[in-house]
């Protein structure tokens, strides 16, 4: 390895000037040392990761082979597992681009795959969709079973990440579908059997769990690696948790044995954790309140220190608490979990905000050649016109990802996508008919898509939750607003000001009854009044886990009904007209209202998904009741 190291200083000194022969040698030697290592790991194997990175960097595009987009991937493996998961992804995304000139599919979808799992573990769910959508193209046109199976299974991981369980369920289905009754993946099945147990966990179809969970151990052989044990510790976890929902008690215990045992044999802080949780849970469920939550409290002081179970902790002893008739206690808790969900979800947003900015930048850079810059000086010279076009097309580029991010936080209310594309069209609509300029009504397009983006930081639990929120959840939700512009305020992007106000206004009401402040009037800015009007209507005419869609004639009742205490009157005479006249001008609103939501990768990657979904299994990705305003 030493040796190794002195020999890739040598080489990365020249890397720039190699020729074509002599980095392919390299390369090989390369990929042979970076397996090895990642084999069996030592102190020099940060350092070699570190200088096989820079030398691979300086490398001339040019130089395309399988080993260098094998050595890439190695270090982005070795990156991530080593808890430095941001790190990974430029790694991953070079070794796309490589397997990309090389031409060769297999390796692509390998390094779409690899990177897909990286950018979802890390937040960016959108980033993740669009680099499986491709990669199941491409393995389902080269009929890579395989390669097809195992992506759809990371999707379905991908989409639990993010709450999407009934989706999640019908990837994972795919890829069992696949794997079914082929050996050489049969792993793919029992994670993926694994996966559907935990999705419907979250769903509350026991039955489909407890089946999946059952097939799932059941299909297992005696795990005997350190991934084999984690894995069927998480399988069982799921399996108690399931049997605890149906009050199966003897059988719960019996799978907490078995995870325990497990968990001893892998040696894992993670898998012992895992282990404990189920055990106190099911102590708490057997009565035996007080040790299963002394053991439970254990367990989440070692969670705030492992970081990676964190989560799951706080979700035990929320339901530990409400088991036991402590809702005070369990509100707690949930508090705690809604403030480390909210400042993960924040620190990964901003992240990967910032990456995307980074990129943009060396973009610029990279095309800041002589004719670029003539190009521009004419297009200065030919107008302000052109001007405006240029900073309009900048500032879309440079909220981009805050938008995708923005989607991804509403998928959980409406799973099209389109909720905050049509609130934004909406939104600049009415701006417009209010007399705002061009370049005003274009600022609220942008900044109205974002009015939600706070949502990332609420729990599974109150967004799904089909019911009628409690006082202590509807706190909670209410968060949302000034989650979100705290983040916007981050961003660091010129005249967000806009979103940001929003984002945090968006929610309160003309008479003063509305939150986070309780202000009203012209006191609440004008670009979050006439936000709230194309939001409340969205919402209404379609679809929400607590509600069914209204009719477009009934939704302009209640808007008209809550004219002068939640809306601005002159604002809403003009909604009230513009609506109908649209409905006229224009035939199908959603059409519409949501064109640049189609346009979009990410709506485009999750339509082929759910497409190829609809074709194997013909399933997709979606009294007067008075209106609940506060979500």
């Amino acid at each position: 390895m030493q040796d190794f190291a002195s020999q890739l200083a040598e080489f990365a000194t020249r890397a720039t000037t190699a020729n074509a022969e002599e980095a392919r040698g390299w390369l090989d030697e390369t990929s042979r040392v970076l397996n090895a290592a990642l084999a069996k790991p030592g102190p020099q194997t940060p350092v070699v990761i570190s200088s096989v990175y820079s030398a691979l960097k300086k490398l001339p595009t040019e130089i395309a082979t399988k080993s260098r987009v094998e050595a890439l991937l190695s270090v982005a493996q070795f990156l991530y597992l080593s808890g430095q998961p941001f790190a990974g992804i430029e790694p991953a995304s070079d070794a796309v681009a490589v397997a990309r000139h090389l031409g060769d599919a297999g390796e692509l979808r390998r390094a779409l795959s690899y990177l897909g799992n990286i950018l979802s573990d890390t937040g960016n769910l959108p980033g993740a969709i669009e680099c499986y959508a491709e990669a199941l193209e491409i393995a389902h046109s080269r009929n890579d079973v395989f390669g097809e199976a195992n992506v759809w299974n990371n999707l379905g991981v991908a989409l639990i990440y993010a709450a999407q369980y009934a989706d999640a369920i019908g990837c994972l289905d795919r890829a069992i579908s696949l794997a079914e009754g082929d050996p050489r993946i049969a792993t793919v099945r029992i994670n993926a059997l694994g996966n559907v147990a935990l999705a419907s966990l979250h769903l509350e179809d026991y039955a489909r769990g407890l089946r999946s969970a059952k097939a799932a151990v059941e299909a297992s052989a005696d795990p005997k690696t350190p991934t084999e044990l984690l894995s069927r510790v998480l399988s069982e976890s799921y399996y108690t948790r399931l049997l605890l929902e149906v009050d199966s008690l003897e059988r719960a215990k019996e799978r907490c044995e078995l995870a325990k045992r497990y968990a001893k044999e892998a040696k894992s802080e993670r898998a012992e954790l895992i282990a404990a949780l189920s055990e106190g849970l099911y102590e708490v469920h057997a009565g035996m309140i007080d040790v299963g939550l002394s053991r439970l409290t254990q367990a989440l002081e070692r969670a705030r220190i492992l970081k990676s179970a964190l989560r799951d902790a706080l979700a035990a002893m929320v339901k530990a608490h409400e088991v036991a008739g402590k809702p005070d206690l369990a509100l707690v808790y949930l508090r705690e979990l809604m403030l480390h969900i909210k400042k993960a979800q924040q620190d990964n947003a901003l992240r990967h905000h910032q990456l995307h900015i980074e990129k943009l930048e060396r973009q610029q850079q990279a095309a800041a050649s002589a004719d670029v810059v003539m190009e521009r000086r004419e297009q200065q010279l030919r107008g302000q016109f052109a001007e405006q076009v240029a900073q309009q097309e900048l500032m879309r580029s440079r909220i981009e990802m805050l938008e995708r991010l923005a989607v991804t936080a509403e998928l959980r209310d409406d799973s099209t996508g389109e909720h905050s594309y049509r609130v934004g069209k909406l939104a600049a609509l009415l701006a417009a008919e209010f007399g705002c300029d061009e370049q005003t009504c274009f600022m609220i397009d942008l900044a109205a898509r974002l009015h939600d983006i706070g949502k990332i930081g609420i729990p599974d639990g109150i967004l799904l939750k089909p019911d009628r929120l409690t006082d202590a959840e509807r706190q909670i939700m209410q968060t949302h607003t000034t989650v979100g512009a705290e983040l916007l305020a981050q961003s660091n992007i010129p005249h967000m000001q806009m979103a940001e106000e929003i984002a945090r206004f968006h929610h309160e009401w003309w008479d003063g009854s509305g939150y986070p402040f309780g202000i009203g009037g012209s006191a609440i800015p004008m670009a979050p009044r006439i936000t709230a009007l194309a939001d409340v209507f969205d919402a209404l005419t379609h679809k929400r886990p607590y509600k069914e869609p209204w009719p477009v004639a009934r939704a302009l009742e209640e808007i008209a009904y809550l004219k002068g205490h939640q809306f601005d009157p002159q604002l809403t005479d003009l909604f009230l007209a513009l609506i109908p006249r649209l409905q006229r001008e224009q035939g199908d609103l959603d059409e519409f209202l949501g064109r640049s939501a189609r346009q979009s990768p990410f709506i485009q990657a999750r339509e082929k998904i759910a497409a190829t979904l609809r074709q194997f299994s013909g399933r997709g990705m979606g009294t007067r009741q008075r209106f609940d305003a506060q979500r």
